[in-house]
């Protein structure tokens, strides 16, 4: 099966979010399939990063580090620029941007634990930095069968919320849909073959649910591995038909 739908040839990749957790894991699975031409791994620091510069040095050139802070909109768009300088189209563009209780952002149990720093930190990382990443690498996108897949969370689902609490992730999240959900319409107009998907990996062993694992079911705490493959086999099955939609780790969609 090919990486994305009705795509022949070799892949052009682009992982924003590259140096930890799932997004390590995809670049480490996409960098070792014979259908990917070309990986950029992004990050703030990736030319720096330990996992990243062994994955680099493992995969040779099949493996581009970049470095850029995705919550700077001047840093994205050179961040376009310079990979549009080497590739004419990307297929595949995966965003594994999201924050929850980090930089500057908390994970609130009540209203009375919101505060402005940490909406504007939870929003600014979880739905603007995806979109804008979107915005400016829009021109290699255009031209044949492309993906573009974010990482969401169940919880942003409204219909989903029934126990309430985390308001900053809940919302940010659920603004990260709608904003992809637009986006989707307005590519079939530009690019009737591409497709714009809202993925939720399920709760992954990472930085950001760590502090949260206590009261995950068993079985239900996934490795990142494990939910890079499980994204992956979304991506290959999920095309132009289906953009726009939000979707779970085993294929199921989810109600917004």
């Amino acid at each position: 099966m090919p990486l994305i739908p009705e795509l022949n040839g070799k892949a052009n990749v682009l992982v924003c979010g590259a140096s930890r957790g799932i997004g390590l894991a995809l670049c480490t699975a996409l960098s070792s399939r014979d259908d990917v031409a070309q990986v950029w791994a992004v990050s703030r620091n990736a030319s720096h990063d330990d996992g990243l510069v062994a994955l680099a040095k493992q995969q040779g050139e099949r493996i581009a580090l970049m470095d850029c802070d995705a919550c700077d909109e001047y840093a994205l768009a050179a961040l376009a620029s310079e990979v549009g300088c080497s590739c004419h189209h990307l297929h595949l563009v995966i965003s594994t941007l999201g924050i929850l209780h980090q930089e500057g952002a908390r994970a609130e149990k009540s209203l009375a634990q919101l505060d402005l720093a940490s909406l504007q930190a939870s929003f600014a990382t979880n739905a603007f930095a995806p979109i804008l990443l979107l915005k400016h690498l829009l021109p290699l996108l255009r031209k044949g069968p492309a993906t573009f897949a974010a990482l969401s969370a169940r919880v942003g689902s409204i219909s989903d919320n029934r126990s309430g609490g985390w308001y900053s992730y809940r919302a940010s999240k659920a603004a990260l849909n709608q904003l992809l959900h637009t986006a989707s319409i307005e590519l079939r107009r530009l690019n009737p073959a591409a497709t714009v998907l809202a993925l939720h990996p399920g709760t992954t062993d990472t930085v950001l649910s760590r502090p949260f694992q206590a009261n995950v079911p068993a079985g239900k705490l996934f490795e990142p591995a494990f939910a890079a493959q499980c994204m992956l086999e979304q991506i290959e099955r999920l095309g132009p038909s289906d953009s726009g939609g939000f979707w779970a780790w085993d294929g199921r969609p989810i109600q917004w």
